[in-house]
């Protein structure tokens, strides 16, 4: 018989070794959750955030300090020390600013809402937060002053948690701690800390630092060297690595000196990491003016133009050899021409300048105090700009005033849109001499993050006062509640071209017309930009998209901006004439990729004048007869879906007449689509 025993052996080792891996795994999560906010470990990093504006969290803070051994830890942040759980916590209030709140929940190890008894949500920031990524999240129901019954309170916990469950809170681990006395303060430290701990993806991979003191000492008229002291979180930190500071920008290391820990004596505090080399602050690459001089060809450029040669091609007689480059061949003409569901739009001629919306009052006697007549006439151009744009897409009538050959000059046929060959090195502009590419993105960015969550020189936890040199003097008036530092990966300080695939926002209804100036938080980095938006599509070719995709409409933005290399969240804000943000669409990092192609599209128009069969006169399609030689070797197409070619000029007036697959309507409208690369306008600021 067949002997089993070696199998069954294996076997059970193979499930011995599972039950080993599983048991180290929960030892070590178990240690880690007993070390959270302990020796040797960052303190817990607790952001109080009200529910809405109405919510006054001073109280609540106020109520925690008293809870501990409380000391100031920068502006509205201070430290606890509880006693009875032997952990130390970081208490974060930010102050009421959209932005500034969103960038405390960003690094929170414990996000808390603060509620009141109207159980209000502001429906922005909720958005705004599901969109940038949760922490684990607690609810602080503060009740002090609405004294009720146990049986009205029993009422009221139902109806609360009808409310997180109708704003889309996760409900099934999440605690909510009714506060109804001021003694049920004394019990809230042991609920807090008894969380799942994660946190947000784009962290996971560096290095970031809280600021609990800052300190900007003057080395010149306009910069400074800049002192942060503060705990490590996050992953290790070398001083070679650059750090970055939302709003300001990159800076180098000067050094690192570990400190002396608030609560625990530390032997190693005092200690000094230098810098062994220095990692370059530049963000643009030196433009080589002659790099784009033509080298000699090789001798596999000769061979392959010698291939070319010899390949014949059946054209119209009188055709020339630049019209035949762009003729198709017999089979390729019967072989169908789609063109592609993925079209073009949008217009790169125009620079619009940043419009906003004028202000907006409930008192009818004072409505028209800031009215800007311009502005309105600008929004009202472009909301019938942009309604001409959704019935008729990308159409244009030929111009009369220049030759068509002229005005469309840079624009190309397709066949077929979808896959017609395009390459991505042809005719680049010379902005992209100043940016940077990574090839192989997807396996560098593999590597770049293993050596990220390497060992480092300082590891988390460790207390440390960080030497920023040559930091601006405006860092001072930073309306921050807490400076935050965010260690850069490498090449993460260069620029390239990014893209944001986007869903437009269901409350937006602001008509956004591309390459506006618009707000751009892109994980833990904030910026100004101008972006190009396109469709969101598989193909190796995208439409470029006019406008702004209406709400719940899907759209890719695409702009100049710094390699980011962390799956990071997205978010596209409108800047308003008083500083307030609006929020347009919500999303996440596509990728950084000069090469993914945009092009936008130009539809120029023309209508049938007689038909006979499958053949038509055209008018208005073109208006001499040298437009109609220099356009004909490319295919038309009607409205209706037939497909053409044009055969001959009629006249010398523009007329033309043009050979269909199939008979049209006398209603129908004769197309020739043509095609354009764009480029993002170059346009970025740190904000």
């Amino acid at each position: 018989g067949r002997n089993t025993d070696g199998e069954e052996s294996s076997g059970i080792n193979a499930e011995y070794g599972d039950a080993q891996l599983k048991r180290t795994k929960q030892t070590q999560v178990a240690a880690e959750k007993r070390g959270l906010g302990g020796v040797g470990h960052a303190p817990i990093c607790i952001v109080l955030l009200p529910a809405y504006a109405g919510v006054d969290i001073t109280q609540t803070a106020q109520l925690l300090k008293e809870q501990g051994e409380a000391q100031p830890a920068g502006n509205n942040s201070f430290y606890l020390l509880s006693n009875k759980l032997k952990k130390r916590f970081q208490i974060v209030c930010p102050s009421d600013g959209l932005l500034d709140q969103l960038d405390a929940a960003k690094c929170a190890d414990l996000l808390v809402i603060v509620w009141d008894a109207s159980f209000q949500v502001d429906p922005l920031l909720r958005t705004c937060l599901f969109s940038q990524g949760l922490p684990p999240v607690q609810h602080l129901v503060m009740q002090l002053e609405h004294k009720i019954s146990d049986k009205d309170f029993t009422v009221q916990k139902k109806r609360f948690l009808d409310t997180l469950i109708v704003n889309n809170f996760n409900t099934s681990n999440t605690k909510v701690h009714h506060m109804r006395e001021i003694s049920d303060f004394n019990n809230l430290l042991w609920g807090l800390v008894n969380f799942k701990h994660h946190s947000l993806g784009f962290l996971r991979e560096r290095a970031y630092l809280i600021s609990s003191s800052v300190e900007l000492q003057e080395t010149s008229e306009d910069k400074g060297t800049l002192i942060v002291r503060g705990y490590l979180r996050g992953q290790g930190l070398d001083p070679e690595q650059l750090v970055h500071i939302p709003g300001h920008g990159h800076f180098r290391i000067q050094k690192i000196v570990t400190s002396y820990d608030p609560f625990y004596d530390s032997n190693s505090a005092g200690q000094v990491y230098e810098a062994q080399t220095l990692t370059s602050l530049e963000m643009e690459c030196e433009v080589d003016d002659m790099d784009a001089e033509q080298t000699w060809p090789t001798e596999d450029d000769l061979v392959e133009a010698e291939q070319a040669k010899k390949q014949a091609k059946r054209v119209p007689k009188g055709t020339s050899a630049y019209q035949a480059v762009w003729m198709l061949s017999d089979d390729e003409d019967d072989s169908g021409m789609e063109e592609s569901g993925d079209e073009e739009s949008e217009s790169d001629e125009e620079l619009v300048e940043e419009e906003d919306e004028s202000d907006c009052y409930k008192d009818s006697d004072n409505y028209d105090v800031n009215f800007d007549a311009e502005v309105e006439a600008e929004e009202l151009r472009k909301f019938r700009e942009a309604c001409e744009d959704e019935q008729f897409p990308d159409e244009m009538d030929t111009p009369t005033d220049q030759p068509a050959r002229v005005r469309f000059q840079k624009y190309r046929g397709l066949k077929s849109f979808r896959t017609s060959a395009w390459d991505p090195m042809e005719n680049l502009p010379r902005d992209y001499a100043r940016i940077s590419q990574i090839r192989n993105f997807r396996n560098v960015r593999k590597s770049l993050i293993r050596q990220a969550t390497a060992e480092k020189t300082l590891g988390a936890g460790t207390h440390v006062d960080i030497y920023l040199s040559d930091v601006p003097l405006s860092i001072k008036s930073s309306s921050s509640s807490c400076l935050t530092l965010y260690a850069l990966l490498p090449h993460e300080q260069r620029l390239s071209v990014q893209h944001l695939a986007q869903s437009r926002h269901p409350l937006s209804d602001q008509v956004v017309k591309g390459k506006e100036q618009l707000l751009a938080q892109v994980g833990f980095r904030r910026y100004v930009i101008r972006p190009v938006f396109s469709q969101h599509t598989k193909s190796n070719k995208h439409k470029m998209e006019r406008f702004m995709p209406a709400a719940g409409g899907n759209f890719v933005a695409s702009y100049y901006a710094p390699i980011s290399l962390s799956d990071s969240p997205g978010l596209l804000f409108k800047l308003e004439q008083d500083g307030s943000v609006t929020l347009l669409s919500t999303g996440s990092l596509l990728s950084c990729d000069p090469d993914r192609v945009v092009c936008k599209r130009v539809m120029l128009s023309g209508h049938p004048y007689k038909i006979h069969k499958r053949s038509a006169v055209v008018r208005y399609l073109f208006h001499n007869r040298e437009d109609i030689a220099y356009f004909r070797p490319v295919q038309v197409r009607t409205k209706h879906g037939r497909r053409g070619h044009i055969k001959e000029a009629l006249g010398t007036h523009g007329h033309c007449k043009v050979t269909f697959d199939k008979p049209i309507q006398q209603s129908d409208t004769v197309m020739l689509p043509l095609y354009k690369r764009i480029f993002p306008k170059w346009h970025f600021q740190y904000f």
